[in-house]
């Protein structure tokens, strides 16, 4: 049984989902398709790819993603797909594989889709050419048979914590739906650059100098938490409150771990 999941900046007040979705089960009745949103940003690649990233690790080997933003083709940004840690990704060529993927690992494989559009028109390439070729895919056609071999994606490149002997320089990179800021330092880093020594950590005029293990370790309603959340990103919030809107913090704001003593 095929899973396809559907990642977009559609909103949820338009037919757009329900169409990519009715179109992929004409052809294929049985097919599971989820929904990882349709509220990204419109036209925000870099938080499509937050939420990709951190989402198909949990389906199984095999799932295909149809990414639905900023879909528009051009000769600079073709239509791919790309097999990738067992996984298919469908979607245009914007920058937004080179962020989802881990820069440690390349693709198995890159093919351009050359297929037809399902339409006459050039405005709906998700309902169009995506969910035919995620059909094609489900039903056991090879990679080869969607195009020609890509030797390479679009690079986007992400936004990567610095770090020295006195500490880690970082940033907010997105905002949860509770409103908590979630960074790009990862626990590994943590570790790896300040281990057992005492620290702080600076964000907005704020002050953490321990990590929580859980939400309820905030000292009250009015005093933040830091800790590493599910995806291992340092991240802060408050109890039962809302952080990024009560401590006015925002996507892109710095954060700075500073090692207690560092040399």
């Amino acid at each position: 049984m095929a899973i396809i999941t559907l990642t977009s900046d559609w909103g949820e007040t338009d037919y757009y989902p329900a169409a990519v979705k009715g179109h992929i089960l004409q052809a294929l009745p049985d097919a599971v398709i989820v929904d990882i949103t349709h509220k990204i940003p419109r036209f925000d690649t870099r938080e499509a790819a937050y939420v990709i990233r951190h989402a198909y690790r949990n389906f199984p080997s095999g799932t295909i993603h149809i990414i639905g933003v900023n879909t528009e083709e051009s000769l600079d940004e073709p239509h791919l797909v790309v097999l990738y840690d067992g996984h298919y990704f469908i979607g245009a060529d914007n920058g937004v594989f080179s962020l989802i993927f881990n820069t440690d690992k390349e693709p198995e494989k890159i093919y351009t889709l050359d297929i037809p559009l399902d339409s006459e028109k050039f405005t709906f390439s998700s309902r169009d050419r995506f969910a035919k070729a995620a059909v094609m895919l489900a039903r056991g056609e090879a990679i080869e048979t969607l195009g020609e071999i890509c030797s390479e994606l679009n690079k986007k490149l992400d936004y990567e914590p610095s770090f020295n002997a006195f500490g880690i320089r970082g940033m907010i990179i997105h905002i949860d739906s509770y409103r908590n800021a979630i960074t790009n330092i990862p626990h590994s880093l943590f570790d790896r650059v300040v281990g057992k020594q005492p620290f702080s950590i600076y964000f907005r005029g704020y002050q953490c100098k321990t990590i929580g293990e859980s939400y309820s370790d905030a000292g009250g309603n009015a005093n933040p938490v830091c800790l590493f959340g599910s995806n291992d990103l340092l991240e802060i919030a408050l109890r039962n409150a809302t952080a990024a809107t009560l401590m006015g913090l925002k996507l892109n704001d710095p954060v700075n771990i500073v090692i207690e003593g560092g040399s």
